[in-house]
């Protein structure tokens, strides 16, 4: 069990979380509302039981097994196709829309986790210097030799480290 101390700030960061998220819902126009939903449908057991279901009924119907329905589609059901091909493009458009929508939210939670570690960073960086100086003051010599510390306690310049990363990187 977390201690008492230690929740608050975790809540505190879920309601944030859970905020930022909840906007993102809010904010979505009616068509991207209707898109989702559709999306999730398509990809649910919901939905292949309901096709599962009409395709069933279709082919009885238009094998004629089914009497009392006179057959509207016979073999090789091309009524049928049409339909499937209509829908499959609608379909995957719905999809698409939601993966795109899908894909923006991650991006946007990327370029969080991005600032939040600049910032983590910035924050480690300071707190080496700010160690180092109180060990200056107190006399304690090691710490300031270390070449590890000394490196690791100066501030990191995010473009020539982006720089770097894309030059030794192998190529796409």
């Amino acid at each position: 069990m977390l201690d008492a101390k230690l929740q608050h700030p975790l809540a505190e960061n879920i309601s944030a979380i859970v905020k930022m998220e909840q906007r993102i819902l809010d904010d979505r126009t009616t068509v991207e509302r209707i898109g989702d939903a559709v999306g999730s449908f398509a990809g649910s057991m919901a939905f292949v039981a309901l096709h599962v279901l009409v395709f069933a009924g279709w082919f009885l119907v238009n094998a004629k097994v089914v009497r009392a329905i006179p057959a509207f589609d016979p073999f090789p059901f091309s009524y049928l196709s049409t339909v499937l091909s209509v829908e499959a493009v609608l379909l995957s458009t719905f999809v698409l829309m939601k993966q795109n929508r899908e894909s923006k939210r991650a991006e946007h939670r990327q370029q969080l986790t991005l600032q939040i570690g600049l910032l983590t960073e910035q924050e480690s960086t300071k707190c080496l210097q700010v160690l180092q100086l109180v060990c200056a003051r107190l006399g304690i010599d090691s710490v300031g030799l270390d070449t590890e510390t000394r490196i690791l306690s100066q501030d990191t310049v995010v473009d020539k480290l982006a720089d770097e990363l894309k030059s030794r990187l192998p190529p796409e």
